[in-house]
């Protein structure tokens, strides 16, 4: 789309205002209304933000404002929000990409892979929770009868939420997403959208615009959609499943029907893999970075029989117990979660699968069985080492890693310096366990 045909879109639609929109640091969308007459600023100089007042993007009270500069080919309408359009922004300081920016810092790595004639492929699989407050304002699944005890798939609990899911799957193929799949997952009230996979910053746009119409859709029918990753202790959490593979333009680079492994692999993909699970502890602070995040990759349990999560820095065939999985002729990492920021998470994932194929490393022979079984004997016998288990070990593998923090450049130690402080606050804080058990027992 040029700019002519961006003024007829526009035009055609009754459009009044663009969103000029960007991400913080956290993944979370950020954006200025701007009049539907100047929207040229918004591809020239850009729309202006103060730095200072949005989380992460490295600039103090007395710096220069923070331009958010429009890519055209992500012009958009705004299903949910008539009159409004949507442009994805990349920022720039003084004229200039600016290197604290989640989705230019991905940039940087989709170019190291254009420099050899790759392309990174995506599919992100989003999974969220629909919510609403009680009576007492707890939170609660939006639909009282989504009680099953084992709910993923559940034909009651998927039919009685679908005036929200009709909506929203409506607003995204009506902004070009292709959506082939709904389904209620595994906890109550808890479901996923799928949309085809494309190239990785296309992907991570996706992604946000997916999560700002479920959002503001679950507003307007009362309701709270969360991606928080664990909202519920005893029931399986919110993951960002990321599939992913490598294209010459003409085919998938990880697809080996061949393969002696028999998982239908490439050389180059076993590569990527083994940087994968080599990064694993680095990337868990980047793919799960919340202090909740850590309540869903728990070694354990869940009411449904599995949490669904990964513990293990492991790989395997069809192996959802695994950190990486092989659905074939591509990878599946899931470790991220609904709390990721996308474009982080993708450059972080790119720079360890690159690593892992700059230095051939082997990812070992595939792990076929539920690790969710398996003693700590058995895992150390079988060389598997386990992810984090808390925000604290995962930072402290980030700070280690040169190589995912060279990556991300000057937003690792922003990010680092943040996580931090959460961490520290989430130590300090006074829970409701803690009265329970405590108040009364000294």
């Amino acid at each position: 789309m040029n700019l002519a045909e961006a003024k007829k879109f526009l035009a055609k639609n009754s459009v009044k205002s663009v969103l000029a929109q960007f991400v913080d640091i956290h993944g979370a969308a950020k954006a200025k209304a701007v009049p539907v007459a100047h929207f040229e600023d918004i591809l020239n100089a850009g729309a202006g933000f103060a730095g200072f007042a949005v989380w992460g993007l490295g600039i103090e009270p007395h710096g220069p404002d923070y331009m958010a500069v429009g890519d055209l080919s992500t012009l958009s309408l705004v299903p949910w929000q008539p009159g409004y359009a949507r442009i994805v922004c990349d920022g720039h300081v003084h004229g200039k990409p600016w290197e604290y920016d989640a989705r230019v810092t991905l940039k940087k790595q989709i170019a190291r892979l254009e420099k050899q004639g790759m392309t990174f492929m995506t599919g992100l699989e989003p999974e969220f929770s629909l919510l609403k407050r009680g009576v007492a304002g707890r939170i609660e699944p939006c639909e009282a009868s989504d009680t099953l005890a084992k709910p993923c798939y559940d034909y009651k609990g998927l039919s009685r939420s679908r005036a929200f899911l009709d909506r929203l799957v409506e607003s995204l193929i009506a902004v070009g997403l292709d959506v082939y799949q709904v389904d209620h997952e595994d906890a109550n009230g808890q479901f996923e959208i799928n949309y085809t996979y494309t190239d990785c910053l296309t992907s991570c746009d996706h992604y946000i615009f997916f999560k700002m119409a479920a959002a503001e859709i679950a507003s307007e029918m009362g309701l709270i959609c969360s991606f928080m990753p664990k909202p519920f202790a005893n029931r399986p959490g919110n993951g960002m499943h990321m599939h992913m593979s490598l294209s010459d333009g003409r085919k998938n680079l990880f697809e080996n029907k061949k393969d002696k492994r028999g998982l239908g692999l490439s050389s180059l993909a076993y590569q990527f893999a083994a940087g994968l699970l080599k990064h694993g502890p680095a990337l868990a602070a980047i793919c799960a970075p919340t202090v909740n995040s850590y309540k869903r990759l728990v070694v354990g349990r869940s009411l449904t029989g599995a949490t669904w999560a990964p513990a293990y820095l492991s790989y395997g065939d069809n192996n959802r117990s695994s950190m990486v999985r092989v659905p074939g002729g591509r990878l599946e990492l899931r470790l991220p979660d609904g709390a990721c920021n996308p474009y982080l998470a993708t450059a972080a994932v790119i720079a360890a699968g690159l690593d892992g194929i700059a230095h051939k490393l082997d990812p070992g022979e595939p792990h076929n069985v539920n690790l969710y079984e398996l003693s700590d004997a058995e895992l150390k016998q079988r060389k598997i080492g386990i992810l984090p288990q808390n925000l604290h070990e995962a930072l402290t593998a980030l700070e280690k890693d040169t190589v995912i923090r060279d990556a991300l450049g000057p937003v690792a130690d922003e990010f680092l310096r943040l996580k931090h402080m959460e961490w520290v606050e989430y130590m300090r804080h006074v829970s409701e366990w803690e009265i329970d058990s405590y108040l009364e027992f000294f």
